[in-house]
């Protein structure tokens, strides 16, 4: 076994992340925290990440000098989202150890090969039709309607993705989205949405999050919610399994999120993963003894990992730029954060972005509590304050 990379007192250790969104910011406080140096690579001179990081390369994600500036400057490297392109995570494999690998990432970033993967898994997903051609799409069998059409690449919180009802939808979707590769799935009556959490080493160790309840609002995440009781346990044992033996064909190292669709009678099917921390596990930072960006840093640093404890339930709001513009116009407004934190157990987690704009995560809100009646309570308080729809 290598041995594992340790922060530096009278040396820089530097942790190095692709990408400098919020999950790199809030990957940057977690290596900071524990020790470390960190460098952000990310053309945006105003990135998140990059503005907390002790070094920021502003270059495209493909720039070979950028590329080779990150490599010196990092120890190790890892990503914050899903579409850094693979090929690049491989070039700064020849030079410094990358987690998750970039043959991982490059699976997560098709919609074809990810549930290709899935079935090799044995892991259970809608059925699916992959178009690519004319003919592909003159044999789309009608048992797949009604369904979703989605792009096989680049597409995150609900976007390159249309509901089609019948064949003629189906053709006038994929002209829409100009005839590149594409997934058909079929619609499936959903019960409920969750995700499961794992974080696995290069020795293969491998622990997990508790799964977490989800609801979905125009395709991006709204609300989480994590205590006991919030998911059949039978169904949450399905999901662990499930999301581990994903993780394991991939080799993965790293955190990875799993999410899923729970049916009607009951049943799991695998929706989609994501090579990275999650939106749906912002509430371990408040409500966890580790969080996910603490176990994303181990995993990168081959240090120990142990299961996560969870010591209150939680229940985490996503914050949309919507909540800067009350009316229908263009002027904005500073949300009332004054009275949210004058409610008990509210964690704010606000991204640095200097810009408010409606559907963009500007942050999140964790509320915890002794009880999840008391989490409820108090995040549907918040949630009025804020102007958020209940759940």
């Amino acid at each position: 076994m290598t041995q594992p990379i340790l922060p530096g007192v009278n040396r820089e250790t530097t942790l190095g992340v692709m990408g400098g969104g919020q999950l790199g910011r809030m990957f940057v406080h977690a290596a900071q925290q524990m020790g470390y140096f960190t460098a952000v690579l990310d053309p945006d001179e105003v990135s998140p990440a990059g503005r907390v990081s002790h070094h920021h390369i502003r270059t495209p994600y493909t720039d070979e000098a950028g590329l080779a500036k990150l490599a010196e400057v990092s120890v190790a490297v890892t990503t914050e989202f899903e579409n850094v392109p693979a090929p690049a995570l491989e070039k700064l494999a020849a030079s410094v150890p990358v987690a998750p690998g970039a043959a991982a990432v490059a699976i997560a970033q098709d919609r074809a090969k990810e549930k290709a993967h899935f079935v090799k898994c044995g892991v259970p997903c809608a059925p699916y039709l992959v178009i690519e051609t004319q003919q592909q799409l003159d044999a789309a069998d009608d048992v797949l309607l009604p369904g979703i059409l989605k792009t096989a690449r680049m597409g995150y919180d609900g976007k390159g993705q249309i509901r089609v009802k019948t064949r003629q939808e189906l053709v006038a979707a994929w002209n829409q989205l100009k005839q590149v590769p594409c997934v058909l799935e079929q619609m499936l009556p959903l019960a409920a949405e969750c995700s499961v959490i794992v974080a696995r080493g290069a020795d293969g160790q491998m622990v997990n999050f508790p799964p977490q309840l989800n609801e979905h609002r125009d395709g991006i995440l709204a609300v989480t919610q994590v205590f006991d009781g919030n998911i059949d346990p039978l169904i949450a044992q399905r999901a662990v399994a499930a999301a581990r033996a994903v993780a394991e064909g991939l080799d993965y190292v790293g955190v990875l999120c799993i999410e899923f669709f729970v049916l009607g009678d009951g049943s799991l099917v695998v929706n989609e993963m994501a090579p990275r921390p999650h939106n749906s596990g912002h509430y371990t930072m408040d409500a966890c003894d580790v969080s996910q960006f603490d176990l994303q840093v181990r995993t990168l640093a081959g240090l120990p990992l142990v299961q996560p404890r969870q010591h209150s339930p939680a229940i985490m709001l996503n914050l949309l730029g919507d909540l800067w513009f009350p009316g229908a116009g263009d002027e904005t407004r500073t949300p009332p954060w004054d009275a949210v934190l004058a409610l008990p157990g509210m964690h704010l987690h606000l991204y640095g972005k200097v810009e408010a704009r409606r559907g963009r995560k500007m942050g999140h809100l964790n509320i915890t509590g002794n009880t999840p009646a008391d989490v409820r309570a108090n995040a549907l308080k918040a949630a009025q304050l804020l102007g958020i729809a209940p759940f």
